[in-house]
């Protein structure tokens, strides 16, 4: 299997996740589709397994990292407002489709059943849910967003400690290589997972539900699609003087898993070698990706809760005006941080319905094609995630021009050498940060 294209691995298993989904679905069996339902859950909880010790390890040893960084805290405001600037121009987009489809209008549902997600957000609950009551409750509740806040302070202190802190530091690092090691033990498991994600959403979402909910779901797709082959590379050219098609071949793979993985977290060692590989300082993507895939969310925070926001108030027959896209935006640009890199925005979705007075049972209709929706948005999320520091590193005079245009597929995603050491690969990478 080493000699078999790790993308090609992926490209078989969505074929054949596709084929037993039709099968499983057209011959009623329901065995199969709990046989798929399985793979492709375990696949998304062994990923998750990892998701609170390398959120925690990995943004200590950004913040930590950047000690090593010349203009540390300009990097960090320029990568914070870049975050912001493609933010504001996807929620422009998915405004934009929405109001030039009309997702919602025409669409005859049952809305007597639609119920509020169990799970949901509000202004106050994420800003009060930022802070733990209990540090060990948000490892043990898996809540990223806290996870996230801790790891900020720990670093930030341990960051001003300089040398007493250096035994910290250095834990931290080592644990972080141990939890990425796993966790391309478990990417390599993609092809399978694969396999039993695709075709469990085939035999499970057949046209019958897909059909009411048809122009909603063609107008996500769309709307990640013009962010990712029109905004993005217009963006490299025009801010960074890049080729995209560079950068697409460099970032693909990580794009690739996020698409199949639907999680932004899961895919980060993965999107960090992507964005070293293109030519980024390591000592400044190690602080960037970590901290873009907590709360860099074009995909699940900017188009989708746009889009379904208007597909939500034409459903109720509610009319929206300036002040509720003016508002949506806002959302879209402050609230990324609630997504926190894990499947699925429902909290994101109910935050911006909250916001706008929307009936939070509109998220109920939308939750049975969610899988189906989160793979694009994932892949447009990770994409914006190695985007912004290849532009940040290429406006600062820091990128490596000569890496960005070697940048390929070849070996970032080869399970033998993500084992080679350093010092025998040609691209001279670790899968790990050093």
């Amino acid at each position: 299997m080493r000699k078999f294209p790790f993308s090609a691995q992926i490209l078989l298993a969505l074929v054949l996740g596709v084929a037993l989904g039709f099968l499983a679905r057209a011959n009623d069996l329901s065995w199969l589709t709990s046989t798929l339902d399985t793979v492709g859950g375990l696949f998304v909880q062994l990923l998750k397994l990892a998701v609170p010790p390398l959120v925690f390890t990995a943004i200590v040893v950004s913040v930590v990292s950047l000690r090593g960084v010349a203009n540390a805290a300009r990097l960090a405001l320029k990568t914070l407002l870049w975050f912001g600037i493609t933010a504001l121009i996807a929620v422009g987009v998915g405004i934009g489709l929405g109001l030039l489809t009309n997702p919602g209008r025409g669409v005859t549902l049952d809305l007597a059943g639609a119920t509020a997600p169990k799970k949901h957000g509000s202004w106050t609950d994420f800003l009060t849910g930022i802070v733990p009551t209990n540090p060990v409750g948000a490892f043990v509740e898996g809540n990223v967003l806290q996870i996230v806040f801790l790891a900020l302070v720990v670093g930030a202190a341990a960051l001003l400690l300089g040398d007493k802190a250096e035994p910290f530091v250095a834990l931290n690092r080592s644990l972080l290589e141990i939890v990425q090691k796993a966790l391309w033990w478990v990417i390599r498991l993609a092809p399978i997972g694969t396999l039993g994600l695709i075709g469990n959403a085939v035999a499970s979402y057949g046209w019958d539900l897909l059909a009411p909910l048809a122009k909603f779901t063609t107008a996500v797709y769309v709307g990640c699609a013009i962010v990712l082959l029109v905004v993005y590379p217009l963006l490299l050219v025009a801010a960074g003087r890049l080729n995209p098609l560079r950068f697409f071949a460099g970032a693909w793979p990580a794009i690739e898993l996020a698409f199949v993985s639907r999680s932004s977290v899961g895919t980060m060692p993965v999107t960090q070698r992507a964005v070293e590989r293109l030519g980024v300082p390591r000592e400044y993507a190690s602080f960037a990706v970590p901290f873009g895939a907590t709360t860099k969310m074009d995909g699940c925070a900017a188009i989708y809760p746009a889009l379904a926001a208007i597909f939500v108030a034409q459903v109720f027959g509610i009319h929206l005006g300036v002040t509720d896209y003016l508002l949506i935006a806002f959302v879209s640009v402050v609230g990324s941080a609630a997504t926190a890199g894990l499947t699925g925005a429902i909290v994101m979705l109910t935050l911006t319905l909250s916001t706008l007075g929307l009936p939070l049972a509109g998220a109920g209709l939308l939750l049975a094609i969610d899988p189906i929706l989160d793979m694009i948005r994932t892949a447009t999320n990770v994409a914006g995630q190695a985007l912004v520091p290849t532009i940040v590193a290429a406006r600062e005079g820091t990128l490596d021009r000569t890496a960005y245009d070697a940048a390929g597929r070849r070996e970032l995603l080869d399970p033998a050498a993500a084992d080679e050491p350093a010092p025998n690969r040609q691209d001279g990478l670790n899968p790990v940060p050093a």
